[in-house]
């Protein structure tokens, strides 16, 4: 996808072209993977600012140091009662809340 030739663009049809119309197999499969890059971004810095290794923090939730790294690349999405353990591991929680 070229977007640095600083033309003003419709980022709807960008998006569409670049990742499939919204509703199709191509464009949930791109969301999905923007979630896991993100998780696993989120994961990574939670654990950098926990000060703790990926081997420690797998020691804790009883799964591998490949396990951890592979999440915080987002080459794959925890389940939700894995990324509870994960958040609690790091002495965080998770905060669900309603909209205003």
């Amino acid at each position: 996808m070229q977007t640095n030739d600083h033309q003003i663009r419709d980022y709807d049809v960008v998006l569409d072209t670049e990742f499939g119309k919204p509703g199709t197999l191509e464009r949930a499969m791109a969301i999905e993977e923007a979630y896991a890059f993100y998780s696993g971004q989120i994961l990574h810095s939670a654990r950098k600012a926990a000060g703790i290794t990926q081997s420690e923090l797998a020691q804790r939730i009883n799964s591998t140091k490949s396990y951890i790294s592979k999440l915080e690349k987002g080459h794959i999405n925890p389940s939700a009662g894995l990324f509870f353990s994960i958040i609690n591991a790091l002495g965080m929680r998770v905060e669900i809340v309603k909209p205003v």
